[in-house]
């Protein structure tokens, strides 16, 4: 049983397996910082109190941001997207965001744009 507000659990699309991604974003920058996964409890953990609750899908158990890094996430914002299946978490970071160290997990490979490797880039991609 959660204590998510019904309405809301409602409203959410999930994966075949409870979950719903949530993309963490610095409220004050945009910066995206990460990606996370909520199921219901991990929503009503985060909308209930000031800081950012997660289902680990690797350990099988809920972990609040920061709790053994000290790199919290401070709630600012939970917004849930046009159709349900993706929330927006717009937190106030404190300490990097990625458990490499790094700000944000967004930084490592560059696909496209700039800084990507020409190499990656089809003939026509542009």
């Amino acid at each position: 049983m959660t204590d998510l507000d019904p309405a809301i659990a409602a409203r959410l699309t999930r994966t075949a397996d409870g979950l719903v991604p949530a993309v963490v974003q610095q409220h004050d920058t945009g910066e995206v910082l990460m990606l996370g996964w909520m199921d219901d409890e991990a929503l009503a953990r985060t909308l209930g109190s000031d800081r950012v609750t997660f289902w680990s899908r690797s350990r099988q158990e809920y972990w609040r941001k920061g709790d053994t890094s000290g790199h919290r996430q401070w709630v600012r914002e939970v917004r849930l997207d046009c159709d349900g299946d993706t929330l927006l978490v717009r937190v106030d970071q404190e300490g990097p965001a990625c458990h490499t160290g790094a700000r944000t997990c967004f930084d490592a490979d560059v696909l496209r744009g700039e800084g990507a490797a020409d190499a990656a880039e089809e003939p026509g991609a542009r």
